[in-house]
């Protein structure tokens, strides 16, 4: 035998929300500032990728002979043969 689902009211009148309760005026500064942040969270994070990346070129272009040595794959012994 299978149970019956519990049935969900589906009531048209629900609690008032906080969009609700505030003027559009109000809320259309929050969006604004919402959107002027979230761009400058994007910007950041841009910035740090790219300098990150500059960071890593960098220190690549000053490694060392030994460095790039200990780096390589290739085996001496493999070519000696």
């Amino acid at each position: 035998m299978k149970k019956a689902k519990p049935v969900r009211k589906k009531t048209e009148e629900r609690s008032p929300t906080l969009k609700d309760s505030l003027s559009n005026d109000v809320l259309s500064k929050l969006q604004l500032t919402k959107q002027a942040l979230t761009d400058q969270e994007t910007a950041r994070k841009e910035e740090e990728a790219k300098q990150k990346a500059e960071e890593r070129r960098f220190k690549e272009k000053n490694k060392s002979f030994e460095e790039l040595l200990e780096e390589s794959s290739l085996n001496w012994q493999d070519y000696k043969k």
